[in-house]
């Protein structure tokens, strides 16, 4: 059994990306694996300031929900980062996040990672969003990108569920 943390950064519960969530938990918990989805909407995470005061100690000087989601990284077996595309970029919410890494960074170490993105535009206008996730994962010591999921051409809040993806994404968390 792998534990596996859902970082789900869709402004709007129900929406594309986060429903391809859904759908990986399914296939995850139906081959025996616990799954955890935090909405990173609903957390409280201040941009970093830059003021390296972590350095040294691990701890960001800022109080909020950052530091229990860094427990959650460091110890899933695999996570999962899935995010609506906003002018070719991953939601400001999930990049904040990933900024707020830096004081344990080193920590969330050779994890399995699976990438979604969901937009309105075809795959190749979502590259500039998986690059951006994977230069993330080029950050962490083993990191491995297992599977980058596109749910190209949705707009409408549920338009996922009757594409490619939404299979993709429940196969994916089958074999996580």
């Amino acid at each position: 059994m792998k534990k596996i943390l859902m970082l789900s950064a869709s402004p709007r519960k129900g929406g594309n990306s986060d429903l391809l969530c859904d759908a990986f938990a399914q296939g995850a918990r139906e081959a025996g694996h616990e799954v955890e989805k935090v909405y990173v909407q609903d957390q409280k995470i201040g941009g970093c300031m830059a003021c390296y005061g972590c350095r040294g100690t691990g701890v960001c000087v800022q109080k909020d929900d950052m530091a229990t989601i860094l427990d959650k990284l460091a110890a899933a077996d695999v996570i999962v980062l899935a995010t609506p595309v906003y002018f070719y970029a991953m939601d400001g919410q999930l990049k904040t996040l990933i900024d707020r890494t830096l004081p344990r960074y080193t920590e969330i170490r050779n994890k399995d990672f699976y990438f979604i993105a969901t937009a309105a535009a075809g795959a190749k206008a979502m590259e500039r969003t998986m690059d951006g996730l994977e230069g993330f994962t080029d950050c962490l010591p083993g990191a491995k990108v297992k599977a980058k999921i596109y749910g190209s051409g949705v707009y409408q809040k549920g338009e996922v569920k009757d594409t490619p993806a939404y299979k993709t994404a429940y196969e994916a968390g089958r074999k996580a």
